[in-house]
């Protein structure tokens, strides 16, 4: 990829995920009329994308929120005790809940390349999930395939101990001990198709903090680090 194209593909990402500000935007959108590789690697990103909002199921929001939010803003009226009437749309609420549940594994599938299959197909098989951090923070993203191939991407893993590697583990539903799937490189990018196991949802993917070479007895030694759960993209 050029340094043009790599240009592109991180103003097309940005702009998806919403982080340019008002007027960087409206560049891209008004770039977009007269660039069609912009657009197309604008459209790439949204599809990419899509299916994380299925990590999380929606989950309402505490049905006085908005008016805790309306009186903190700056110069709000004083709280009205009456009822919000029924009519009042509520579709923001969802919206936002949906944004939220999204945004922890966003900026990760920019590592992950899109399965090479049609886009029904592919979303029937595809399996996610991110793995957090100690501190609750997305430092891993995982995206499965129903025919075998694991990939992980590092989202904000922070620096291993020279002494120590990372090893990456798959636990299926049933088993009792798991699959090692691998060290994980230095980069923090890898993809495997483990041919004991096929990915599966609510498989546990697990890291562990292992001596060099990895763990000597087939099941994890060290700490695990991280941990989740294949969730099926969609709701397949």
């Amino acid at each position: 990829m050029t340094p043009e194209e790599e240009a592109r593909e991180a103003l097309a990402g940005e702009y998806v995920l919403g982080t340019l500000d008002a007027r960087a935007a409206a560049a891209v959108e008004r770039a977009m009329a007269t660039d069609p590789a912009l657009r197309a690697a604008v459209a790439a990103w949204e599809a990419r994308l899509a299916p994380l909002t299925a990590l999380a199921p929606p989950e309402a929001p505490p049905p006085n929120l908005w008016d805790r939010i309306e009186a903190a803003l700056p110069g709000a009226p004083a709280p009205v005790p009456a009822p919000r009437p029924e009519g009042v749309p509520r579709w923001w609420r969802f919206l936002a809940v949906a944004s939220t549940a999204a945004a922890c594994g966003l900026l990760a599938l920019v590592f992950l390349p899109p399965p090479e299959r049609p886009a029904e197909q592919a979303q029937a098989s595809r399996m996610m999930t991110v793995l957090l951090s100690s501190r609750d923070q997305p430092a891993w993203l995982v995206e499965a395939e129903r025919d075998g191939a694991i990939r992980l991407a590092a989202l904000n893993a922070q620096p291993v101990p020279s002494d120590r590697v990372l090893q990456l583990w798959a636990l299926p539903q049933g088993a009792t001990a798991p699959t090692s799937l691998g060290l994980i490189p230095p980069e923090g990018r890898i993809t495997v198709t483990p041919a004991q196991i096929r990915p599966e949802p609510g498989m546990l993917i697990e890291i562990s903090l292992e001596p060099p070479g990895g763990s000597p007895i087939g099941r994890p030694t060290g700490p695990i680090l991280f941990i989740g759960r294949l969730t099926a993209a969609g709701g397949a």
